[in-house]
């Protein structure tokens, strides 16, 4: 059994938002005391932390929020973890295989025949192989790994 997922994710979904927040909040109660503590008015310079906490939702919620856990491959069986969830998922139910390279994080898309508790596209963050700058503007290794073993899945059985 081999994970495909980036140990990250935990990261990513639970501890970055987090000190996000927590920092913002720091920041926008340290200046809102001060500047009331010398009668000044607050409201011009709590504008930015609201917008960057705003912002800050808006691209968890479209890039983070929708990411399993964990993906581990085990023979022609996807194993999918999330929130103490577990899914077993075949590659002959694949239907689709995509990769995003050019965004952080870096994301795998699976499309699947059928419904299941997380829904018909599954999302991850694939493990990272190497962090170069080349790297970027290569396939994802674990994505055509997938692409090849669920074409071969779907020859097989013509």
């Amino acid at each position: 059994m081999r994970r495909l997922s980036s140990r990250y994710t935990y990261f990513y979904k639970r501890v970055f938002p987090l000190l996000w927040f927590g920092i913002l909040t720091v920041v926008a109660l340290g200046v809102g005391l001060s500047l009331l503590a010398s009668r000044q008015s607050v409201l011009p310079f709590l504008i930015m932390p609201i917008f960057m906490a705003a912002l800050g939702f808006v691209l968890y919620r479209k890039l983070i929020a929708d990411l399993v856990d964990e993906v581990w491959l085990a023979g022609d069986v996807l194993l999918v973890k999330n929130r103490g969830d577990e899914i077993s998922v075949g590659l002959r139910d694949v239907m689709n295989v995509n990769a995003v390279t050019m965004m952080n994080p870096r994301r795998i898309t699976l499309m699947l025949r059928n419904d299941t508790r997380f829904g018909q596209h599954i999302n991850f963050m694939p493990a990272i192989q190497s962090a170069s700058f080349v790297s970027s503007f290569k396939p994802d290794p674990i994505a055509t790994e997938l692409i090849e073993r669920v074409d071969a899945l779907r020859m097989s059985t013509r």
